[in-house]
């Protein structure tokens, strides 16, 4: 709702008709009808996606693409083409120079917002590993590495066998890679005694042909794959008929990184995937940094969780960014309620396992680039990227619902403890907000804190267990 994108067209009527499209999907549309002014609105306001024409009055889309990974235009947005009628060589060209996609049909709005969703989505990921990764790098507890690509490990799937040989031909003729094949059913077998830390077998990238008669099978196995833990970070290329788009558009929604139609250009084919391996391997390098680097300096050792130590300066980062970008992030404060109590009935070794499970719980619902950590004996703070009010109260509510609902276990043979939890709620990336963490990031996070803070106080005072929202900064 809140993603900012940039539509740059040197014809108006596009730019309108498009703009109608987004902004009726909640999105905030800004335009551009040229290069330079492009340039102008990306440095006041950077972007989520961009949106380009292929050819414009002072440039290309690939020239579009140079700008937003321009370090002094501060972001790196992926940019969609727009190219009605362009030849294959032309749109490989295009790939090849670092769009992102290149759509030559955008008429089909449902397929139009599933592509827009999807690259939303990537970004904002790969930008919350980033803060991440930058955080651990300002505590002093990771080094640079250069990445490496190696050989790829790729698994053609399809339910005939001669389409997914010939594909594995032409991908041999285009690149270096460890190319297997498939049925559907057999593809995630060999992964079964896998996981996501170990060194055995693991497919860096899978590509799903799909048709209209398998259409389900391979849906089936898009879902399988993201939910397999030794899997759910591998990419996923996603090959479809040109005349069924709402099937498309159900995969990107389901997680696909990247689709074609099917038959396509073996070039294409390798762009794609060299694509998605560099993308991959950068998200892979992030958490590993993020992993290794945090673990004995910043987490803490009861719940696993990060401490106050890593929270509060990524508390700040976020403050800058979305005092950058005007999006919204949401900041929790939990505490059990009568945790005291707890410890004096039962022992601090079952306190102990209260928090563990607790910390499970919230970590269960939430998102992965949401942040937990424990902060106190027993609050915990809660970051959501990108998060509104609305969507933060309803966590909120929900959190509290599945910490009350649910009796905790504590194995040792005694009743079940019932425990719950009171949360305050402050929003960040107001206006006040935004100038505050342009001047002091640091000092905005503890602004932003001390509101929660309050609401957390307010919300002990109004009964417990219950959510209270703190009142906007003046």
């Amino acid at each position: 709702m809140y993603a900012k994108i940039l539509i740059v067209d040197a014809i108006a009527t596009n730019r309108i008709v498009l703009k109608v499209k987004l902004a009726a999907a909640q999105y905030y549309v800004m335009q551009a009808s040229s290069l330079a002014d492009a340039a102008q609105q990306v440095a006041i306001s950077p972007p989520d996606l961009v949106i380009c024409a292929m050819s414009l009055p002072d440039g290309t889309a690939a020239d579009l693409v140079n700008l937003m990974n321009d370090t002094k235009c501060g972001s790196a947005a992926p940019v969609m083409a727009v190219a009605p009628g362009i030849d294959a060589g032309a749109r490989l060209d295009l790939l090849d120079a670092g769009v992102e996609d290149v759509v030559t049909d955008i008429y089909h709005d449902a397929l139009l917002l599933a592509r827009v969703r999807s690259m939303l989505r990537a970004h904002n990921a790969a930008t919350e590993w980033q803060i991440r990764d930058d955080t651990t790098r300002a505590l002093g507890i990771a080094e640079s590495s250069l990445p490496f690509f190696g050989v790829p490990d790729i698994m053609v799937v399809s339910t005939n066998p001669m389409l997914s040989a010939r594909a594995i031909v032409d991908m041999r003729a285009q690149m270096t890679a460890r190319l297997v094949s498939s049925l559907p059913d057999k593809a995630l077998k060999r992964h079964n005694h896998t996981t996501i830390d170990s060194d055995t077998y693991k497919t860096d990238v899978f590509i799903l042909f799909a048709d209209v008669t398998n259409a389900e099978v391979m849906l089936s196995l898009l879902s399988s794959i993201r939910s397999h833990t030794a899997t759910r970070h591998s990419a996923i290329l996603f090959l479809y008929p040109e005349d069924a788009p709402m099937l498309a558009a159900r995969a990107l929604d389901m997680g696909v990184n990247a689709l074609t139609h099917t038959n396509p250009d073996p070039r294409e084919l390798a762009i794609r995937v060299r694509k998605l391996m560099h993308r991959k391997l950068l998200a892979d390098q992030l958490r590993a940094t993020v992993r290794t680097g945090l673990k004995a300096a910043v987490c803490d050792p009861l719940t696993g969780l990060h401490n106050r130590r890593y929270a509060l300066p990524h508390l700040a980062r976020l403050a800058e960014r979305a005092g950058t970008t005007g999006r919204p992030f949401a900041l929790m404060l939990a505490d059990l309620d009568h945790f005291k109590s707890v410890n004096d009935i039962y022992g601090h070794a079952t306190g102990d396992a209260v928090l563990v499970e607790t910390a499970r719980r919230l970590c269960e619902n939430l998102r992965a680039v949401d942040l937990v950590a424990r902060v106190g004996g027993e609050e915990f703070l809660i970051v959501l990227p990108g998060v509104g009010l609305k969507d933060a109260r309803r966590a909120a509510r929900r959190i509290c619902r599945h910490i009350g609902n649910t009796p905790f276990d504590t194995r040792g043979g005694q009743a079940k403890i019932k425990v719950t939890v009171s949360i305050g709620l402050a929003i960040g990336g107001s206006l006040v907000d935004a100038a505050q963490a342009a001047e002091d990031p640091d000092e905005a996070a503890r602004a932003l804190m001390d509101r929660a803070d309050k609401a957390l106080y307010a919300a002990k005072v109004k009964g417990r267990n219950c959510v209270t929202l703190s009142r906007p900064a003046a």
